[in-house]
């Protein structure tokens, strides 16, 4: 399931960037100060080339580029 960005609220949605972006193995090396990618990663959610999933089973929100995301999910 597909959770609107717009929908959640303001701290919620910086705590889950924040632990996206803070993950073992997805800064690379990159040395990019934390605001920096917190805001890469709003940007992208703002422009709709970002999602954020919600996996009932896990009962867990995850990010993902919207190309990454099944066809079936983008449907209203």
């Amino acid at each position: 399931m597909l959770i609107p960005h717009d929908q959640l609220e303001p701290d919620t949605l910086t705590r889950l960037i924040e632990d996206f972006v803070t993950r073992d193995g997805t800064d690379n090396g990159d040395e990019t100060p934390l605001p920096t990618r917190v805001e890469r990663v709003r940007r992208a959610l703002a422009k709709g080339e970002a999602v954020i999933v919600f996996d009932a089973d896990h009962q867990q929100c995850q990010l993902a580029l919207k190309r990454d995301v099944p066809k079936e999910w983008l449907l209203d």
